[in-house]
């Protein structure tokens, strides 16, 4: 998914490792072999809460933030100037608007625009990596972090504070919340989310935290640039940051619940701490001990990340067509042996490694697609 946006050298090998093993988790949690029979850590939270599941979407916001330190500050050695390197990030931001719609109408078979779901997981990828990367190049760290402040308390006024037009006062609700009424307005109910069609999770008003995400991943990843640092000393304030900002956000829980859907300002703390401490680990293992043997699996992955998003939307879906006496290959070998969850398990973890055979054939072909 972030290979486009990301850098070219020098590399973070812990942070290619980071974003495959996200991207393969992506691909369990969204390919069960019944979505009748799941484990609970490899669901969604029904609403507030957060579960290892919610947090593939945020890692990969902030793995964009840290990836735009390396590239900028790469493509600036090179002579880019400001207006190229925009221009740059604008095509990229498109593109990715135009795969996710162009994904919802192939897989569907069905071109009906005027009820195409238009917000989305990539769109608001591409909405971050550009806002994000105008924000770095045109302000400072301080400023950055003015800003940063500036959206999470924001957020927290527009959604707790403001009442929502037509429901009268604040609320935090699905289908009543200020980001709902600003999805309708917006996009009107005919190109919302398919399961409500009054909400969407990827709504235009969460995209506003979201950009938070980036900017706490732009923070990490100035850091981890440093040169007038030691890496142990870069890995202990990792640590220091990650554990202060899930503090912080378990205590504004208590009144801003965390919340993936609407992105919530604690969300964005907890998430975003956690990536840190997470990056801190790899990046420590990795890149400073010198642990790569068991990489390779993720490299695979976290390489070519935007192949891996692409095809995860279609090989499961042509793969699940494929029939073995009239029974799907899922019904065939997991079903008769295995419990319903861990058939629906086992289901998943398949499509898993039918994914990472395809990408490491691309790997060693030396395949990457870029845009």
């Amino acid at each position: 998914m972030t290979e486009t946006i990301f850098t070219k050298n020098p590399r973070l090998l812990s942070l290619d490792v980071f974003r495959g093993a996200t991207i393969a988790f992506m691909i369990l949690v969204n390919d069960p072999g019944d979505w009748g029979h799941i484990y609970a850590p490899l669901e969604h939270s029904e609403w507030n809460g957060c579960t290892p599941t919610d947090l593939v979407f945020p890692f990969f916001l902030f793995m964009v933030g840290v990836s735009i330190v390396y590239s900028m500050e790469s493509k600036k050695e090179n002579g880019a100037g400001h207006g190229k390197i925009i221009l740059t990030a604008l095509r990229r931001t498109v593109i990715l608007l135009l795969i996710t719609w162009s994904m919802q109408l192939i897989l569907r078979w069905n071109f009906d625009l005027a009820h195409m779901r238009l917000p989305g997981v990539l769109p608001r990828i591409g909405l971050v990596y550009f806002i994000c990367t105008i924000i770095y190049l045109k302000t400072s760290q301080k400023s950055r972090d003015w800003i940063f402040a500036g959206v999470l308390l924001g957020y927290y006024i527009i959604m707790t504070f403001i009442p929502v037009p037509g429901v009268g006062y604040p609320n935090l609700n699905p289908e009543t919340n200020m980001g709902a009424w600003v999805d309708r307005l917006v996009f009107t109910t005919d190109h919302l989310w398919k399961s409500s069609k009054t909400w969407d999770p990827e709504g235009l008003l969460g995209t506003l935290p979201a950009i938070g995400t980036g900017l706490f991943g732009i923070r990490v990843g100035s850091w981890l640039k440093r040169k007038d640092r030691d890496d142990s000393v870069k890995v202990s304030w990792m640590f220091t940051y990650g554990v202060i900002a899930v503090v912080v956000a378990l205590i504004w829980d208590l009144f801003f619940p965390i919340n993936k859907a609407l992105w919530t300002s604690s969300f964005v703390l907890y998430t975003g701490g956690l990536a840190t401490i997470g990056l801190a680990i790899c990046f420590w293992l990795i890149d400073v001990q010198g642990h790569k043997r068991f990489t390779y699996p993720f490299v695979v992955f976290g390489a070519n990340a935007i192949t891996a998003y692409v095809l995860a939307g279609f090989i499961p879906h042509y793969f699940n067509l494929i029939k073995i006496g009239g029974k799907s290959v899922y019904q065939t070998l997991f079903v008769p042996y295995l419990s319903p969850v861990n058939a629906s398990l086992a289901g998943a973890i398949l499509i898993v490694l039918i994914l990472w055979l395809v990408m490491w054939v691309l790997y060693l072909r030396k395949i990457f697609v870029k845009i």
